[in-house]
């Protein structure tokens, strides 16, 4: 057994602490920036760069006692963008989000059983109006995928998934900057080809992965925000 001693709870609690103090500094140096005359910018933006730095140390901090102490690890895992270093605007005035969430479907005649119960409701209103309709109800996973999640938008898809048959994968969450804002319709053909990633702001990853003691490659990306 190893000499070394070991982290304690009352370290943890000292690190969540240290981490909540560095999210406050970080937070009023954003609000002195906001505030800051076109003299005092560029004061603010190094307050704002230092006050980061120690948000993202102490984050490293916090997540590596409790994952030593607890066996547990912080929500925050932020894989390094292929490399390349944030190449945009310090304040961009418009902004894209992309996102992926992968499920696996677990139970299919769970959602099977939910599509048809919502095709019914929409088949019941349309005859309550005077109408006739038979209900569309998912025969098929397919049809049932798009019963689905045309009804509900995918954050509540994301809350009710085993609700609906679903378990959920790897999911991932980019903010990156453009330089104006898109036409009507200009992307929609290929809306993921636009990922720059010098653009990425941040990003937000989760992961079973993260969990796996043999992946020691996740103790060497940077965590919090990226950028």
């Amino acid at each position: 057994m190893s000499d070394a001693a070991q982290p304690t709870a009352a370290e943890v609690r000292a690190a969540s602490e240290a981490l909540k103090e560095a999210l406050d500094r970080h937070l009023a140096a954003i609000e002195r920036r906001a505030a800051a005359t076109d003299a005092e910018v560029e004061a603010a933006d190094a307050d704002v760069f230092a006050a980061f730095n120690e948000m993202a140390a102490a984050g490293e901090v916090y997540d590596e006692l409790l994952y030593e102490v607890y066996d547990e690890v912080t929500p925050f895992e932020v894989p390094a963008s292929d490399g390349a270093a944030y190449d945009g605007p310090e304040d961009p005035e418009v902004i894209s989000v992309f996102m992926r969430r992968d499920y696996l479907v677990s139970e299919p005649r769970r959602l099977l059983g939910q599509a048809e119960r919502i095709a019914e409701l929409d088949a019941e209103g349309v005859e309550s109006e005077g109408g006739s309709a038979e209900p569309a109800a998912g025969r098929s996973v397919k049809a049932a995928l798009g019963v689905l999640f045309g009804e509900f938008d995918p954050d509540e898809i994301a809350s009710r998934h085993e609700e609906f048959g679903l378990a959920e994968g790897d999911a991932t969450l980019w903010v990156t900057a453009q330089e104006e804002p898109a036409e009507p319709g200009e992307w929609l053909a290929a809306p993921f080809d636009a990922v720059d990633a010098e653009r990425v702001i941040c990003r937000f990853d989760i992961s079973d992965a993260f969990d796996d003691e043999a992946l020691d490659a996740v103790d060497e990306v940077p965590r919090w925000l990226g950028g």
